[in-house]
Formats: C-alpha cells, structure tokens, sequence
C-alpha cells in the first residue's frame, strides 16, 4: 500500500510513531528523521485504518506515564499486531505489546529510574547486531515485563529487568524498556537503526530537499490562485516559514511585519533590509507600538500577555489582509515544540504560544504553518537548503510575544528600552567571543525586582537584570551555557554602566526542565 500525500507526492517510506503521552514522543520522531526516514505521529487512538493508510514500514509505540493496568489506560489500535508491519515499543509501548500477547507484566519490586547497566543476551538477533556486549541504557519506568508472550525472546537485561529488551523476528514485533531515544543511551541510535533499516527495511531517503518539495507541493495545491499574507517577526521559524511559501506561490504572498515595540534592537531595520531590498518579497510593514503597548497595559500574567498578543497579531493580519486584496490564508512559522509546550492531546500544556493556543477561536483566515512538524535543527537546515543567510539562519530564536515576556510584571515603554539595551550588550559580547554560534538561545530578562547598590557613594534602588544562555538542539531540552566568566563580567559591567536605571546582573544556571528556556 502506497501512501499519497495530499500534494501528490508518493512518500512510500514513513515510520508511523503512536503516541502514548511519553515525553520522550517528539525525540523519537526527530530520531528517526536524522536517520533520513520520514516519520509521522499520530495519536494512540487512531484507527488501523488510519495507520495503514499511509503505508508504514515500520511503527513504533512511544512510552508514557501511565500503567498498563490502570483503568482507561491508552490502548493500541485492534488488529494492530496482527497487521504484518514491524513494530517496536518502547517503555509503556512495550509492555503493553507483552501484555495484549500473552506475556507478565507487574509492578517491578525496584523501579528503574536513570541510567542502568545492561546486557546484550540470548540468540543474534536484527535489533541487536554490533551492539556491546556490556553497556548502560536510560530507564524510566515502575511496571516491567517479567515474561515475555510466547515466541519472544530476551534480548537485552538489566539488574532489575531480566526483560529489557525482547524479540520476535519471524513477526517483527520487539519491545523494549528503556529509551534508545536519549543521548544516554549510548547504542540508542544503532539500535533504532538496526529497526528502521535491518527489520522494516527503509531505504534512508528522506532529506530536508525532499521535503521542502513536498511541502512547495502542497502549498501549491491548497492556495492555488489565492492570496496568502504572512507573519513576519523577523525570527528563524517565521523567516524559513516565509521563504518555503515564497518559494512556493511567490508574489501571492505578502508579508507583514508587525513592529509592535516589543522587538530586539535594530531588529526592524535587519527585517526590511533582508527580505525586501535582498530578497524582493513584498512586504508591509506596519507601525503597531502604541496599540500593543495599550492592550498590555496593566497586564501582569504571562499567559495574558500571550494570548493579547496572539489576539493583536491576528487581527492586524486579518485588516492587512483585506488591503492585500482579500488573502484567505495565513502564514505562520508555528514549529513543534510550540505545539507541544501548548498542550495536545497527550501532552499537558506548559505554556501558551501566541501562534498555537494563544490564537482566538474566530478567525476569517486559514492557517498555513509548512513547518509545524518540524524541530528547530530542521528549521535551520530547511532555511539553509532555500539560500536565507547564515545571520537569519543562526539567529536565537524569539518569541512571537517578544520582549513582553521577557519583561516580568507590568510592561510599560521604559521597562521595554531598559530590556532592549541590555540584551542588545549581552549579544554583542558573546558574538565578539565567538560564542554566539555555540549558543542556542541567548537574552536578558527584566524580573519584577528591585535591589539596593551603591553608585557614585551614593545608594540606588535599581532594576535587576537577569541573563540567560542555553545550548540545545530542539528546545524540548537545554542546558545552560558555561560561558567563560571575562565574557559575563564585561557583560555586566557594561549593562550596569551604559543602561540607566540596572544597579545588579544576575547569571541564570537552570536547565530544561525544570525550567523552560524563557521566564514566563
């Protein structure tokens, strides 16, 4: 069975990955992607039908937070095992392949939890060729499978789990209980490997180039001969969403950049300069700062302040979209993991993005958003594969609410510049370290704090500055940066100097989780 997509591109090569609310979800997909497969979620309750219809090779079942044996647990789709397509379950997914086929699963006496030693045991076996006899695998999980059903074999054990991993090659269905996803799994990605290539037998064709042709594809087919206006923030997601629908429908697309006073420096000035004198786009720019600054007036909840937002932008696209003569279609640079902190269906929201849940529920244009499956190390290499400049490419990426929600409390004009101009030092230290390309995401944040100092032999009462730096991939985990304590020092003593009303600078040392990259 072949699967078509709705542009008319025969994909014919899809891992379908069944989520069971695991958090591990979106790591397994963007896993499976960097070994050149496409892969697709979808929901656990999605019907065979469903599955099948877009000819998988392969499947694989997420892990997640509950019991097989709770009441309601998620449950795979009927007939799912018994469909000659290889699957794999991870964690939750593996015990419940056991359980439906006749294997034990129990409430494990020592729950396992981090990082465990693990042997490589029983016959040779597709998912464990060229793995190490003896290594250690990352676990996170309370029942275990004690019997593995009939016609399954052990194939991986650990002090606590003599079923770690479990195998029956003659139907192609494996079960494993530890996450092959994470980095602290050390054979994780060999293992998955062996999955996707030695037992579904995937070519590994799926590249960024292909998909960009698909998605111009799809594009194409839906606006047809309409008109579609585009969100411009000048960020990476938004500026990649824009070139692939440019590249698609051309002049058809007009973009919009909303300066809504709640930019970085001299960031209006870089987004005209890029997309319309370098890259021909129509643009509209459109002067908003006194309507936005109005709406957050007296606004102190993050969430508010990102759903007023989300509001502003949509209604400000909705009148510029009748001036361009009369689009029907929104483009946004919504990418996943702004869906996933937004809360889906089997993930809790953390978090609201303007351009997710923070959009109102009536709406006069239809959302495009090319990049919503897409994490934001494939952002940046799509926008690399479309020819946008590395300084776009490589930008940190910023919120759509922009410096709002870097400004803790009320915002008001002054907070704003203070915010503005000490971020704008921050950034140029570390570009003048070199150390801007090896960050992830770095900024200021302006807490609701004030702090005594003493300057001039006099005392202050000030505002209190925070700085953030982050490494990471995809923005679903980060570690903060160990940035080399001359660069911060410089950092602070120029922001306590050249930005009037900052008496202190605080380092934030906080990974994700517990925290989330931005304050609010």
């Amino acid at each position: 069975m072949r699967n078509v997509c709705a542009g008319g591109r025969d994909l014919n090569e899809v891992a379908v990955i069944l989520d069971f609310g695991g958090q591990y979800t979106q790591l397994i997909a963007r896993r499976v992607r960097e070994m050149r497969v496409f892969s697709e979620i979808l929901p656990f309750d999605a019907s065979l039908g469903e599955i099948l219809d877009r000819g998988p090779k392969g499947i694989i079942l997420s892990g997640g937070p509950a019991s097989v044996y709770e009441e309601g647990a998620p449950s795979e789709p009927a007939g799912l095992f018994d469909a000659r397509v290889p699957v794999l379950g991870i964690c939750y997914g593996a015990q419940l392949m056991a359980l439906r086929l006749g294997g034990k699963v129990a409430g494990a006496a020592m729950r396992e939890y981090g990082s465990r030693p693990a042997t490589i045991c029983g016959p040779v076996d597709p998912l464990t060729a060229n793995l190490p006899a003896e290594t250690t695998c990352w676990t996170s999980h309370g029942d275990r499978i004690e019997a593995p059903p009939e016609g399954f074999q052990v194939l991986v054990s650990t002090p606590s789990c003599p079923v770690s991993a479990m195998g029956d090659p003659a139907r192609g269905l494996y079960g494993v209980q530890f996450h092959p996803e994470v980095e602290h799994t050390p054979f994780g990605r060999e293992l998955l490997r062996n999955f996707l290539y030695g037992i579904c037998g995937f070519r590994g064709d799926w590249t960024m180039g292909r998909f960009i042709d698909e998605q111009v594809a799809l594009i194409r087919e839906r606006v047809g001969a309409g008109r579609v206006v585009g969100g411009l923030s000048g960020g990476v997601d938004s500026a990649v969403a824009a070139m692939l629908v440019h590249r698609a429908v051309g002049d058809q697309l007009t973009c919009i950049f909303v300066d809504h006073g709640l930019l970085r420096k001299g960031e209006p000035e870089q987004v005209v300069r890029t997309f319309r004198d370098h890259f021909g786009m129509r643009l509209v720019v459109v002067d908003e700062r006194e309507r936005f600054l109005g709406k957050l007036r007296g606004v102190t909840d993050p969430e508010a302040k990102r759903q007023k937002v989300g509001e502003e932008f949509i209604r400000v696209f909705e009148r510029e979209a009748e001036k361009a003569g009369g689009a029907k279609f929104l483009m946004q640079g919504t990418v996943y993991p702004d869906v996933i902190e937004s809360g889906t269906q089997t993930a809790a929201r953390i978090k609201t993005h303007h351009n997710v849940a923070g959009l109102p529920e009536v709406m006069k244009l239809e959302l495009i958003e090319p990049l919503r499956t897409l994490f934001k190390d494939e952002v940046r290499q799509v926008g690399t594969e479309l020819g946008l400049p590395d300084e776009i490419v490589w930008r940190h990426p910023f919120p759509g609410p922009g410096l709002s929600v870097r400004v803790l409390g009320e915002v008001t004009a002054e907070k704003l510049e203070l915010v503005r101009e000490a971020d704008a030092i921050f950034r140029e230290e570390l570009r003048t370290a070199g150390l801007d390309r090896q960050i992830f995401q770095a900024f200021a944040v302006l807490p609701d704090v004030r702090s005594v100092g003493v300057m001039g032999d006099g005392r202050t009462h000030a505002h209190l500055i925070a700085l953030r730096a982050v490494t990471s991939k995809d923005a679903m985990t980060a570690d903060w940066t160990r940035i080399p304590h001359e660069v911060l020092a410089r950092a602070a003593s120029r922001i306590v100097n050249e930005v009037p009303g900052v008496n202190r600078v605080v380092y934030d040392v906080t990974s994700k989780p517990p925290a989330t990259i931005e304050w609010e």
